[in-house]
């Protein structure tokens, strides 16, 4: 057993190539043509096998380092013979070299990292390419075919598991933008603390808004005559008006809607193994502002319940979150939320959807305008609704017919449809 030198084969005219991967590390058993390191310049890129087998001694090379034909990759404790012609004989690594187009990113602005991660994935330029425009550590990938070797369709499904948080995203490689100027150079300023329910939402925002694909689709829901019910409604005992939020049929509805396309009413935890969760329960999450930050207290068995009791939950939900008296527990396992701006004022927004739910509806506030009608225009009550949705289960065409559901459940056949 000798120790021998394994060292940069000829690469062109290329010199002071930078090491962007170094695919192995000392102490371990390698074979002929494994992939040693990954060589990049400012138009291709392309591993560098080994020549020989047998256990690396020392590794004279790191990530970062800019190498050049006939520079010390490492040394080997070789078991075959080295045979002159060999080491004479040039590569294909010129013609590799030229031939690989990589558009490399300026920045890597996410990176995925995994504990106790000791053995380094076999895969081909191409796919640890993939890898790098989408800021995956391709360490973490597993392989499909033969001896785990990683290939694209690999990384695409890896990719989509982001939603299940068992990926850490490695921050200290983030780029972060800081002020060139202190806020207080430019007049007087004052620092305070943000709310607490605002600081523990921001993660699960932030969570919902980088791991699910949103999509928002936007349109009108025609609510003249469920609103002139609404309006006309009285006490038959007293004959005082009684007031009931249009908050509390767009529940009704939305329930009805949900029974139609249950796939709303779902969760996917397991994607990367092909499983959602369908929900046999209706339990609508409310959005209410408070003084301390937004909270999504639920409406539990919505489908259960009239209108009226609805209205009175509402309140009662809404009061407690203001006084910070809400039951954790009543802000978790919603089936949809809705999120109203209709009594603040504005149309068309992008809700994020409340995760793990699929979907989110947004309501602004309703208008009365001139619609053409039956060859004439007339005037009528226009709700503005904004459904955002998760596009790696819910499709533009779902989405579309969900809403077009919507509105007619809140129609001028609303009393029919929602059993008022």
């Amino acid at each position: 057993m000798s120790e021998t030198e394994i060292k940069v084969p000829n690469i062109g005219d290329f010199k002071d190539v930078e090491v962007i991967e170094v695919l192995v590390s000392e102490g371990q058993s390698i074979k002929k043509n494994d992939a040693l390191i990954t060589i990049e310049s400012d138009k291709s890129s392309v591993e560098i096998p080994s020549n020989l087998e047998g256990k690396i001694k020392n590794l004279k090379i790191k990530v970062g380092d800019k190498v050049s034909e006939g520079d010390l990759i490492l040394t080997i404790e070789s078991t075959t013979e080295v045979k002159k012609e060999n080491v004479k004989e040039k590569p294909e690594i010129e013609k590799e070299f030229k031939k690989i187009e990589v558009i490399k990113p300026e920045i890597q602005e996410k990176t995925f990292s995994k504990n106790n991660i000791s053995d380094i994935s076999s895969a081909s330029p191409k796919a640890r390419k993939f890898a790098r425009e989408l800021g995956v550590d391709i360490n973490q990938v597993i392989g499909s075919e033969k001896d785990g070797r990683v290939v694209e369709e690999d990384i695409k499904k890896f990719v989509s598991s982001i939603s299940k948080n068992k990926i850490i995203i490695n921050e200290s490689k983030t780029e972060k933008i800081k002020n060139e100027f202190e806020h207080s150079e430019f007049g007087e300023i004052e620092i305070k603390d943000i709310p607490r329910v605002k600081k523990l939402s921001s993660k699960y925002l932030t969570n919902s808004w980088t791991t699910i694909p949103h999509v928002t689709n936007h349109d009108e829901a025609d609510i003249t005559e469920m609103e002139s019910f609404r309006n006309s409604l009285t006490d038959m005992y007293s004959g005082e008006k009684i007031k009931i939020t249009p908050l509390a049929f767009l529940i009704k509805a939305l329930v009805a809607s949900l029974k139609k396309f249950p796939i709303f009413n779902s969760s996917i935890d397991e994607i990367e193994k092909g499983k959602m969760t369908l929900k046999k329960y209706y339990h609508i999450g409310i959005a209410v502002d408070t003084p301390n930050g937004l909270m999504v207290p639920k409406i539990r068995n919505a489908n259960n319940k009239k209108i009226s009791l609805i209205a009175e939950e509402l309140k009662e939900v809404s009061e407690l979150c203001r006084n910070l008296k809400i039951d954790k527990k009543e802000l978790f396992g919603g089936s949809m939320t809705i999120t109203s701006l209709g009594g603040i004022g504005g149309s068309f927004f992008t809700p994020i959807i409340n995760f793990p739910e699929v979907a989110i509806l947004g309501v602004g506030r309703s208008q009365k305008k001139q619609i053409f009608i039956n060859g004439k225009f007339q005037i009528r009550t226009m709700l503005p609704i904004s459904l955002s949705y998760d596009h790696r289960i819910i499709d533009g065409a779902e989405a579309a017919r969900f809403n077009n559901d919507l509105k007619e459940n809140l129609g001028k056949n609303f009393a029919y449809k929602l059993a008022v």
